[in-house]
């Protein structure tokens, strides 16, 4: 199973988050599942790193289960928020996912 896990700010911002595990909801290489948070993680990945003009912390590990992202604490306030959009459009599609496919992920 996937699991996400979403840290947030003191204002309700999201400041970092965790995706770890296997859906297991096909054969590799034909796993739906997988294959939608991958694409909809590292969308806003990217989307965050072009269009704010920054890296955040990326941290990869395991047989391609695990991404660890975290927004840097010395941002402009104007980037951040640009950045925390960003990463809600994410969640909103990963909640999406899960309610389609609950048995598969879960987003804590």
């Amino acid at each position: 199973m996937i699991q996400v896990l979403v840290t947030r700010n003191e204002h309700g911002q999201i400041s970092a988050f965790e995706i770890s595990g296997h859906a297991e909801s096909g054969p590799y290489g034909h796993d739906i599942v997988c294959a939608a948070v991958s694409a909809v993680s590292f969308g806003a990945v990217n989307a965050v790193m072009k269009l704010c003009e920054f890296e955040p912390h990326i941290e990869q590990g395991g047989e391609g289960g695990y991404l660890r992202v975290e927004l840097p604490e010395q941002l402009s306030s104007d980037t951040y928020e640009k950045a925390t959009l960003l990463l809600e459009g994410m969640m909103v599609s990963l909640e999406t996912i899960e309610r389609d496919y609950g048995e598969y992920m879960t987003i804590n």
